[in-house]
């Protein structure tokens, strides 16, 4: 696992060295401006805060916690998470680091719930959470504060069911009832384990789930923390066999795909000293391929384990326990999947993003190597020409030049309809209508607490959203074809080598806005009727789903600003040089025509510029290269370097 993560991280590195080493060189060249800075800072930042998110998701008792201790904390000799029978881990439990906190258990107190923020807005309200400190040197420490996860508290049912928590039409929470009135609910909304884990440390964020009653009833397990996991671990236990409940959450909330893994835990409960090594292994076979004809799936993504026995193997230093608790073939099998997943996709936004880069670095330098032959050519048809000649070709250029500075007219004005558009847009999908439309929704739960009314005001929403998301395609199609035109216009009429302006898409926001609205559907849209206690916590998901469409638009606003910032710096950059270029080419036919230049000096000094040119060019596709090369990079090459 450890030697995974280094590799990751070294490619990682590879990457942001090479990269940098690009930037530095275009800076040098004067190839830089202020668009290819943001684009090359927002690919650094990308690397540079990468995370990768596995979830553990299983029913109560399936031995989450103690798959969790055997894989990633058996060095420390002990238990650090509660495991125990029963339920250890009763809310949404993540554990990562975060250099900028201390080490601790953050804590979100339940009493939360009642409130219209989700669980990500709470993230950046520190007040807002109970912090208890943790001393890494003492073990049994950790061990009891960490079991602040399991605690409990009883509550009137009125209280649970304003939080979403109570459903009367769920008899196992109506059994829970006490003699008081009173239910049980989690102390805590969720907790987060802010740890230094070599693993931690690297990027790896791990996610504990509670029962799988709770992916029901938390919204931001349901919607964000397990759809957005890079790999899920669903534990079945070998004694339990497949279940209903968890049929239900697989086909609801996991289901078949990348990154999705499958456990067959306690296989040790079929370890049996009076029967054959042969006779127990079949039986583990026949429960593997039954869980996996359960789920839909091939045998070999079901992995049986034991992690209670690989924990104390691990501790203990018993290889041969260790084996035959299977657990290592699972974790090979989590972090191969999970790691190369996430590379996979880190590899293609950057390999689009040098493409980019690169093209538009490369147009800049043909446009001055053209520049420089034009030159040449002039220069060396001056040789010798007479003063008239001269004199003739001055106003040539002048003439060349007063037109270019009458076609910069037409560019201005096309700044004005790009200005005119770029609002538009923004008033398609700004932060404003995010907003609006989340407080219209809210209005029309408040006065409709009928199931029907509160689930049409959900389909209205979902509709204004795409709404948005169609017009602001339409508008960056509008200002995507205007600067075709215009790129156009000027390679045709000025001779610049233009590609034509970058895409831009909202399609991945589509994707993520159809993905919340499909698990809403699956939770909600079936459903005729409702108790009371189903729409509050109706209302609860809707607090989520307003959160995740909010930070989706967010970075949907982000990316169109950066586009619009560069979608004309490649034509503005060509322009200045083409304009500078022109000056140039006066200034310098003008010199020699009143004899302060030699002719012979001047096309040596243009020759010169044109080698340096070709130089740089191969430069900057070595140095393309060799970002390309860091990108593509594979275990072995990084293998050889270490």
């Amino acid at each position: 696992m450890v030697r995974d993560f280094e590799h990751y991280s070294a490619w990682r590195q590879s990457v942001l060295t090479a990269l940098t080493g690009y930037q530095s060189w275009m800076r040098a060249a004067g190839l830089s401006d202020g668009a290819t800075e943001q684009r090359i800072a927002r690919t650094l930042a990308r690397l540079g805060d990468d995370k990768l998110s596995v979830a553990f998701v299983a029913e109560f008792s399936r031995g989450k916690s103690e798959l969790i201790n055997a894989i990633f904390f058996a060095d420390y000799g002990q238990r650090l998470l509660p495991s125990a029978a029963g339920r250890t881990t009763m809310c949404p439990t993540e554990l990562m680091y975060d250099a900028a906190y201390a080490p601790s258990l953050r804590l979100l107190p339940i009493e939360t719930r009642a409130e219209h923020l989700s669980t990500s807005d709470y993230r950046e309200q520190p007040e807002a959470w109970t912090v208890l400190p943790l001393a890494l040197d003492d073990g049994a420490g950790m061990h009891e504060i960490f079991k602040q996860v399991g605690l409990t508290r009883r509550v009137p049912v009125e209280e649970a069911r304003r939080y979403g928590l109570y459903d009367e039409e769920d008899p196992t929470l109506a059994a829970t009832i006490d003699e008081a009135g009173m239910v049980e609910i989690s102390r805590w909304r969720h907790a987060i384990i802010n740890f230094p884990h070599p693993l931690l440390k690297q990027g790896l964020v791990i996610l504990d789930t509670p029962g799988l009653n709770a992916i029901g009833t938390e919204p931001e397990l349901t919607l964000n923390l397990i759809p957005n996991a890079h790999a899920v671990l669903f534990i079945l236990a070998a004694d339990a066999g497949v279940t209903r409940s968890d049929i239900d959450v697989w086909r609801q909330h996991i289901g078949a795909g990348a990154g999705r893994i499958v456990v067959l835990n306690k296989i040790d409960g079929l370890w049996d000293e009076l029967r054959s090594t042969s006779d127990i292994d079949a039986d583990i076979a026949r429960q593997q391929e039954q869980a996996a004809h359960t789920l839909g799936l091939e045998t070999r993504q079901v992995f049986p384990v034991s992690a209670q026995k690989g924990l104390v193997a691990r501790i203990t230093g018993d290889a041969e326990l260790l084996a035959r608790s299977r657990l290592p073939a699972l974790e090979q099998a989590l972090f191969e999947q999970l790691i190369t997943a996430k590379k996979d996709i880190v590899r293609q936004q950057l390999q689009d993003e040098l493409q980019a880069l690169s093209s538009a670095q490369l147009g800049l330098l043909q446009a001055r190597s053209r520049g420089i032959v034009e030159q040449l050519v002039e220069l060396n048809s001056l040789r010798g020409k007479n003063h008239n000649m001269i004199s003739h070709m001055i106003r040539r250029i002048d003439v060349e030049k007063k037109e270019f500075d009458a076609s910069l007219y037409t560019l201005q004005a096309t700044r004005a309809v790009f200005t005119r558009l770029s609002t538009e847009l923004y008033t398609c999908m700004g932060m404003d209508i995010v907003r609006d439309d989340i407080e219209l929704v809210r209005n029309d739960m408040q006065h409709s607490r009928f199931f029907t009314g509160v689930r049409e005001a959900m389909r209205q929403y979902f509709a204004r959203v795409n709404a948005n998301l169609d017009a602001a395609e339409r508008k960056t199609a509008e200002i995507s074809d205007m600067m075709a035109v215009m790129y156009r216009r000027f390679a045709s009429e000025h001779g610049l080598s233009l590609a034509m302006p970058m895409a831009f898409t909202l399609q991945p926001y589509r994707s993520e806005i159809a993905t919340i609205e499909a698990i809403y559907n699956k939770q909600f849209g079936t459903a005729t009727l409702i108790t009371t206690s189903r729409v509050v916590l109706m209302e609860k998901f809707f607090d989520t789903i307003a959160s995740r469409v909010r930070a989706c638009f967010k970075s949907a606003n982000q990316d169109a600003e950066a586009w619009l910032k560069v979608i004309m710096a490649p034509l503005e950059a060509q322009i200045r040089q083409h304009k500078e270029q022109l000056k140039h080419r006066q200034a310098s036919i003008q010199r020699i025509h009143d004899a302060t230049d030699s002719l012979e000096q001047k096309i040596e000094a243009f020759e010169a510029s044109q080698q340096e040119l070709a130089a740089q060019k191969i430069t900057l596709l070595e140095l393309a290269g060799q970002v390309s090369l860091a990108i593509n990079a594979q275990w072995s090459a990084l293998d050889a370097a270490a």
